[in-house]
């Protein structure tokens, strides 16, 4: 693995990390605040901590990084996105249990795949659909309360949520090549007031100050850095490998939920757990395929001086297995093919 690849892999595992903080601490500190202003200042706490690590990186940013008048309808979705969906997700946590919330965490990547399917025209294989088929019945599992028949509001609340950050997915993604110190800073600052306004309409109470610094340290962790090394590790490993790396994040959740809150494992959960587990084994498989490379080996020929000349080229090239294609096809630029020609001995 390259030097570059190691590090994005670092960023993309620190991601999951970073991320899989939020719900447990969450759900103690939604003791002494209520739900919308914990979304607010969680994010305003991922918005003000970037922001002054991009104090100290703005001079060496190039123009063409930053954010521009075409990136407004990604960025503004993106925004609004990020005030609903931590919202729904704060009064999900504080109705049902942090492992639950945590787990239902992964229905993300089926909400992402699917809206990446009907809206940009994205091909998905069969493993791909395999794995939604798993999450998605591990989520109904989940949305049921002890393995009875009642529903589980809370659940429903997390699923909105994770629907809402899928739709947020696919708007960052269009982004994701300009500054990341910019966008995370943007997404926290402006979702993070947009929230606190919301807890303004529904009259919520504001929390004591010490509340307040400790959630925008957790926002700043779980949120800011989270955000900021996904996209890192996004750049380099692109968004399919990123988000397989990632998927360990709603593991970890469940992990410190049982630690730090001592929640009960029931045997419906347990199931849950298992059919979550394969689901997410099988998304990894799949999407660590995606820069699989094939060789190929091409015979190319021409004349010179009257006299033909043959040459066996073999090489190698990424191949997408998103698609279950029965067949593929690719081409060479006319550089590359004299290139070629260049390098390889006539036969």
């Amino acid at each position: 693995m390259r030097k570059e690849n190691r590090k994005a892999v670092i960023y993309a595992v620190a991601a999951a990390l970073f991320y899989a903080l939020n719900v447990p601490c969450s759900k103690m500190l939604l003791l002494g605040v209520p739900p919308t202003c914990m979304a607010g200042f969680l994010y305003m706490g991922a918005g003000v901590g970037v922001g002054i690590m991009y104090l100290f990186h703005y001079r060496t940013e190039k123009q063409e990084e930053r954010l521009c008048r075409k990136d407004m309808p990604y960025t503004v979705g993106m925004v609004l996105l990020d005030i609903i969906a931590p919202i729904l997700l704060m009064i999900g946590v504080s109705i049902g249990t942090s492992a639950n919330a945590s787990l239902l965490g992964n229905f993300e990547i089926v909400a992402t795949t699917l809206i990446a399917l009907l809206v940009f025209r994205e091909a998905v294989s069969k493993r791909l659909w395999a794995a939604i088929g798993f999450i998605t019945l591990s989520s109904v599992i989940l949305s049921f309360e002890s393995g009875g028949t009642d529903f589980s509001i809370g659940s429903l609340f997390v699923l909105g949520a994770t629907f809402c950050w899928g739709l947020e997915n696919n708007c960052t993604r269009n982004i994701s090549e300009k500054s990341t110190y910019q966008i995370v800073t943007v997404k926290g600052i402006f979702s993070g007031a947009g929230s606190l306004a919301v807890a303004f309409l529904l009259q919520e109470e504001m929390p004591e100050l010490k509340y307040v610094i400790v959630t925008m340290l957790l926002g700043f962790i779980a949120y800011g850095l989270s955000i900021f090394t996904y996209i890192r590790a996004q750049k380099t490993l692109g968004a399919a490998k990123t988000s397989a790396y990632y998927a360990i994040a709603p593991f970890l959740g469940v992990f410190l939920s049982f630690l730090l809150l001592k929640e009960p494992l029931t045997a419906s959960y347990a199931v849950a757990l298992a059919v979550m587990v394969l689901g997410t084994g099988i998304i990894v498989y799949d999407t660590l395929l995606l820069n699989h490379k094939h060789e190929h080996q091409h015979v190319l020929t021409h004349t010179h001086n009257g006299t033909m000349h043959m040459h066996i080229i073999t090489h190698s090239h990424p191949h997408n297995h998103l698609a279950n294609i029965g067949r593929h096809s690719h081409t060479h630029s006319i550089d590359e093919l004299e290139n070629c020609l260049q390098n390889h001995p006539a036969i």
